[in-house]
């Protein structure tokens, strides 16, 4: 099955030019895992500091920078994939999952700081974005923060 998985640069010269294929790589680890067996539509945006600072002060009212942020085009239940209940590409009837924006120095940052390297990390930020595209998420440190932590690690080998 093909996933149509789009990723593009707001700011030129950030470097790593194998992000785009290590985000494919993971969208794919997690959609899988996920047992979502129709294709689906992800666009990813990479940017700076400042892009994304930008971007979660204008939609989630957060004026500073983070790594990753997810926007999920449908409401899904974790783990409980239904693409029946999702927006539909008009010309291809592929399930449009949602977009996601990440911040590549910081994404570079983290990868240091935690010891994985830079590779490790866009992959892990990536397969958290689509989770949450997907429908989980972590706003509390309760049992839905640790049912997406069990999935990341699940699917990140960990």
């Amino acid at each position: 099955m093909e996933h149509e998985i789009y990723v593009s640069r707001e700011v030129k010269n950030l470097g790593h030019r194998n992000a785009a294929a290590l985000i494919k790589k993971a969208v794919k680890l997690a959609l899988d895992a996920e047992g979502v067996d129709v294709p689906c539509v992800v666009s990813v945006m990479l940017t700076d500091e400042e892009g994304i600072r930008r971007v979660n002060a204008e939609f989630r009212g957060v004026d500073s920078a983070t790594d990753v942020l997810s926007f999920p085009l449908n409401e899904l239940a974790p783990g409980e994939f239904d693409p029946e209940s999702c927006e539909r590409d008009l010309e291809t009837d592929s399930v449009m999952l949602g977009d996601m924006m990440i911040s590549l120095p910081r994404c570079e940052k983290q990868g240091e700081e935690f010891g994985h390297g830079f590779e490790r990390e866009i992959m892990y930020l990536t397969v958290h974005s689509v989770l949450h595209l997907l429908g989980y998420d972590h706003v509390d440190e309760g049992a839905m923060k640790a049912q997406m932590r069990a999935r990341e690690k699940l699917i990140m080998g960990d």
